[in-house]
C-alpha cells in the first residue's frame, strides 16, 4: 500500500519524540567521559577505577534490558518509557553527589537500570507505528540522537564546568529528561487511540500487519530463547554493541593521552563533535539503504544482510587509527567512519527484531539483545582498562589503544558471519 497525499504523517511526530528522548540519554551517558581527564587529576580515578565506574553502568544497564524490556511489553510504551527517563534524569543528576569511584559507581549503575528502558520502547513505538518498509528509517533517525547527544556533550560540557564546575554538568543535563516527559504524555499514544491519526494513516501503518501474528497474547518471556533469530541478535549486538561503548567511553581518553599535545576537556571538543556529527550520517543513511533496497523489491531479510556487510567493512579501517605516522585528524576521520558505520549496523540489526518477530515481542527481544551488547560491553571496559593500565605503566599507552582499535575493526565481519551462516531461512517467527 503506497501513502496516500491527503492524510497526516503523526508517525514522524512521534519518531521526533523517541529522538529528542534518544539525545538526552545519550547526553546524560557521555558527560562522564569528556570529565575523564578532569576526575583524574581532581579526585585521582586511574583507568582502572574509570573501567570499573563505567563496568557498573554496562552490567547494570545490560541485565535492567531483560526485565525493561519485558515490563514495557506488559504495561505499553507510554508508561514504560515516561517511567525511564524519569528515572534516569534523577540519576544522571545524582553524579553531583558523589566524591570518588564508589560514588560514581552507585549513580552510574542506577543511571544504567534506569536507562535500559529507552532502545526497548523505542523499538517498540516504532513497531507500533511504522510499517516494515519504512521502520529502518524511522530507527536510524531515532537513533541519531546517540550521535546528536555525543555531539552536544563535548560543545556544552567544557562551557558548564568553566562556569559552575563538574557537578553542574551533571545537575543541569539531567534536568532535560524532566522536560521531554512533558511533551511525551501530552504527544504519544499508540496508533489505535491516538485521535490525530486520520483513518488512512492507520491504515497505512498496519498495512503489512499480520493480523495473526499481531494478537495480544502475552508471549512467555523464556519461550523467546527456543528461536534462533533472537540467539542471532543476541550474537550480533554482543559482538558490536562493545565497539560503540568503547569509542564514547574512551576516545576522550585517547585524545588526552595518546594524541596529547595537551588536549583537554576544552580542546577536544572539537574532535569528537566531527565524529559523532559523521555518525549521523550513517544512522540515518544506513537505515535508508536498505528501506531503498526494500522499495526495489528486494527482501528486508535480503536487504538488511547486504546493508549490514557494506558496513561491518567499513569499519575495518579503524584499525589504522593508531598507525605510526597518521596524524591526528587522520586518525579521527577513521574513527569517524568506523562509529558512522557502527550506528548504520545499528540501525538495521534492530529493524530485523521487528521484521523476524510479532509486534507484542518487539520490546523483549530488544531488551534480550541490548543485555547483550552491554554485558559485552563491561567486558571491553574490563579489557581496555586493563590493557591500557599496563601499557601505560610501561610507558606506551599509545600500544594499548593499537590494541584495542585491532578489535574494534574486527568485531562487525565476525558477526556478520555468525549471522549469516547461522540466519534460518524462514525469517519471520509465528509464535506458538
Amino acid at each position: 500500500m503506497s501513502e496516500p497525499k491527503n492524510f497526516s504523517r503523526y508517525r514522524w511526530t512521534v519518531c521526533a519524540l523517541i529522538f529528542f528522548a534518544t539525545t538526552v540519554n545519550y547526553l546524560d551517558r557521555q558527560v562522564i567521559g569528556i570529565l575523564k581527564p578532569l576526575l583524574e587529576s581532581d579526585l585521582g580515578i586511574g583507568e582502572k577505577d574509570y573501567s570499573h565506574i563505567i563496568m557498573a553502568f554496562q552490567l547494570c544497564y545490560g541485565l535492567a534490558m531483560v526485565i525493561a524490556g519485558r515490563l514495557i511489553d506488559k504495561f505499553g510504551t507510554k508508561l514504560g518509557y515516561g517511567i525511564s527517563v524519569f528515572l534516569w534524569s534523577i540519576a544522571a543528576i545524582g553524579h553531583a553527589l558523589a566524591k570518588g569511584v564508589l560514588g560514581f559507581g552507585f549513580w552510574r549503575g542506577l543511571l544504567g537500570i534506569s536507562e535500559s528502558g529507552n532502545f526497548p520502547a523505542a523499538n517498540k513505538a516504532i513497531a507500533e507505528w511504522f510499517p516494515k518498509k519504512e521502520r529502518a528509517l524511522a530507527i536510524g533517525i531515532f537513533n541519531s540522537g546517540t550521535n546528536v547527544g555525543a555531539i552536544v556533550a563535548p560543545l556544552a560540557i567544557p562551557a558548564i564546568v568553566a562556569a559552575w564546575g563538574w557537578q553542574a554538568a551533571f545537575i543541569i543535563t539531567g534536568a532535560f529528561g524532566f522536560v521531554w516527559i512533558i511533551f511525551w504524555f501530552i504527544f504519544y499514544e499508540v496508533p489505535e487511540k491516538q485521535r490525530r491519526v486520520s483513518a488512512g494513516e492507520l491504515a497505512y501503518i498496519n498495512s503489512d500487519a499480520d493480523e495473526k501474528e499481531e494478537t495480544k497474547e502475552k508471549v512467555a518471556w523464556l519461550q523467546l530463547f527456543k528461536y534462533r533469530q533472537t540467539w542471532l541478535f543476541f550474537i550480533g549486538k554482543g559482538l558490536t554493541d562493545p565497539i560503540w561503548w568503547f569509542y564514547l567511553f574512551w576516545i576522550p581518553g585517547w585524545l588526552s593521552t595518546v594524541r596529547g599535545t595537551g588536549l583537554d576537556v576544552k580542546a577536544f571538543g572539537l574532535p569528537l563533535a566531527f565524529i559523532y556529527t559523521c555518525t549521523t550520517v550513517g544512522s540515518i543513511g544506513g537505515g535508508w539503504v536498505s528501506g531503498y533496497m526494500i522499495k526495489k523489491g528486494m527482501s528486508p531479510f535480503k536487504a538488511r544482510k547486504i546493508a549490514m556487510l557494506i558496513f561491518a567493512l567499513l569499519v575495518i579501517p579503524v584499525v589504522f587509527a593508531s598507525a605510526p605516522g597518521i596524524s591526528t585528524w587522520g586518525a579521527v576521520c577513521l574513527i569517524a567512519l568506523a562509529a558512522s558505520s557502527h550506528q548504520a549496523w545499528s540501525a538495521n540489526i534492530f529493524t530485523t527484531v521487528s521484521d523476524a518477530f510479532p509486534k507484542k515481542a518487539v520490546s523483549s527481544i530488544t531488551g534480550i539483545g541490548g543485555m547483550a551488547g552491554a554485558v559485552g560491553g563491561a567486558f571491553i571496559s574490563y579489557i581496555a582498562g586493563a590493557i591500557l593500565e599496563h601499557f601505560k605503566n610501561l610507558g606506551h599507552i599509545e600500544t594499548g589503544y593499537v590494541v584495542m582499535f585491532a578489535i574494534a575493526g574486527s568485531a562487525y565481519l565476525l558477526a556478520w558471519i555468525i549471522m549469516t551462516v547461522f540466519a534460518p531461512k524462514n525469517k519471520k517467527v509465528v509464535l506458538d
